[in-house]
């Protein structure tokens, strides 16, 4: 490590800016989230160093002298002009400066992070120079790791310390502060209840005790697969989660993304095998929440949409445990996305059905004389086993023989397949092919398709 990483207290301290443009202003902008006092270097200034200087927060000099980095803690050069910048750090690095030359890193003294800000949280992501972009990547990665309002929680907890010391014993506070940062409170500011958040704080304070641990159930959307489309939302869950329960369609590059000690629990189910029946799993996360754990159910694209999440969310409220949707990518969404087919098109596909080909035992097949209508864009989840009684049902109901059918299986994982049929050859293809389930299949009846149909009839 040549560099050494510090945070700098920056109340009365001044920096120095010379430059005149972009780069000097994004410095500034840097500077501007601290208290120190602002000095900018440079005739002409970009509008936004003009209009620092013209409200008073930054004070302009047209040209630099010695004096001019008198008592400067840190010094940015951003003229771009190479015999400029070295003379300025000269006289910046004589009066005691810190120095970062901007794109010249073999004249620096300390390199500008990447800079996660959720103040006073702050995360600083350094490459020494080598490699910024990647330092803007990894930031990106962070960003999406802290929840926005994490900062303002942060401060809360600041202004409670005192408070905590002088009721909590010594012994007790690290589970005090434990309770606090992975229990109701954050999740109530987190929501943006912030009053209630500060209230179980104070209440547990008063007590005495670390705040009350109550279990909580999340049903989370998994996506389709790939772990770059969970939601924000879902990832701070399975980081948070102590016990999580999942399916056989999650992938286990989503599971990574869980907190270490997390209990992993494989409730999986194949299609005409169920080894987990819904009512045991059921039982299963009311009874963990019931210990004051924090659950996730994690489920494939999104627990709304085939995802039985109906039982299970009746489960949690007839025992009295908080639970919550935490929607995902669902495989429809997913599968048209990775073969780059919209969804719905203008003037073709106005009307969007979801439907399954696997029903509950016992009950009748979906009304399919409803979905074939000119217009409509169809997507069949689990109906690779029921593709011909599929392709059958909407032929009967005056589907044409030739709408254009996408199979999609495994969408958006190292497994994905895709092939085109007609509705005539459908059935045929998937199997000709060897496609498997997991998969979508859409079905699209085009609005010119019915016009053309008319046409010919007349």
């Amino acid at each position: 490590m040549k560099n050494f990483p510090m945070f700098l207290r920056m109340d009365g301290r001044r920096v120095v800016i010379c430059g005149s443009g972009e780069e000097a202003a994004r410095k500034a902008r840097l500077i501007l989230k601290t208290e120190a006092e602002i000095v900018v270097v440079g005739r002409d200034l970009d509008p936004e160093l003009a209009g620092l200087v013209a409200s008073g927060r930054a004070r302009g000099v047209d040209e630099a002298e010695a004096a001019t980095f008198d008592g400067a803690a840190l010094c940015f050069i951003a003229t771009g002009d190479a015999a400029e910048d070295a003379r300025l750090r000269g006289m910046a690095r004589a009066a005691g400066a810190v120095v970062n030359v901007v794109d010249r890193p073999e004249l620096c003294d300390a390199f500008t992070p990447s800079i996660v800000d959720r103040d006073p949280v702050v995360v600083a992501i350094g490459t020494e120079g080598a490699a910024p972009v990647l330092g803007r990547a990894i930031k990106t990665e962070i960003e999406t790791m802290l929840a926005p309002r994490l900062g303002s929680f942060v401060a809360l907890a600041g202004r409670l310390r005192g408070a905590v010391a002088e009721a909590i014993a010594p012994r007790a506070r690290r589970a005090f502060w434990d309770r606090a940062f992975n229990g109701d409170p954050f999740r109530a500011h987190l929501a943006g209840r912030e009053r209630a958040a500060a209230e179980m704080l104070k209440e547990a304070i008063a007590g005495g005790a670390a705040p009350e641990a109550t279990g909580h159930i999340a049903l989370v959307g998994a996506g389709p697969g790939a772990r770059d489309l969970l939601t924000l939302r879902a990832v701070r869950r399975l980081q948070e989660a102590d016990v999580i329960f999942y399916d056989r369609l999650v992938d286990h590059e989503v599971l990574e993304l869980a907190r270490r000690d997390a209990d992993r629990v494989y409730v999986g189910k194949e299609v005409g095998a169920h080894a987990w029946p819904q009512d045991r799993i059921d039982r299963l996360i009311v009874a963990e929440a019931a210990q004051g754990r924090r659950v996730v159910r994690l489920k494939s694209g999104d627990p709304s949409v085939f995802g039985r999440a109906t039982e299970e969310l009746e489960a949690a409220r007839a025992a009295g445990i908080e639970v919550e949707i935490v929607p995902g990518i669902t495989a429809a969404s997913a599968a048209a996305a990775a073969i780059g087919r919209p969804l719905t098109e203008r003037g073709e596909t106005d009307t969007f059905v979801i439907s399954t080909g696997m029903c509950k035992p016992g009950d009748a097949s979906p009304d399919r004389q409803l979905m074939a209508r000119p217009g409509t864009s169809m997507a069949f989840y689990m109906a690779v086993e029921k593709a011909a009684e599929l392709q059958a049902d909407l032929l009967s109901a005056g589907a044409p023989a030739e709408c254009p059918v996408e199979i999609v299986a495994s969408a958006e994982t190292a497994r994905q397949r895709h092939a085109s049929a007609t509705l005539a050859t459908m059935a045929e293809c998937i199997e000709r092919e060897g496609l498997a389930s997991p998969a979508i299949l859409f079905v699209r009846y085009p609005k010119s398709m019915a016009a053309a149909r008319a046409t010919r009839a007349a």
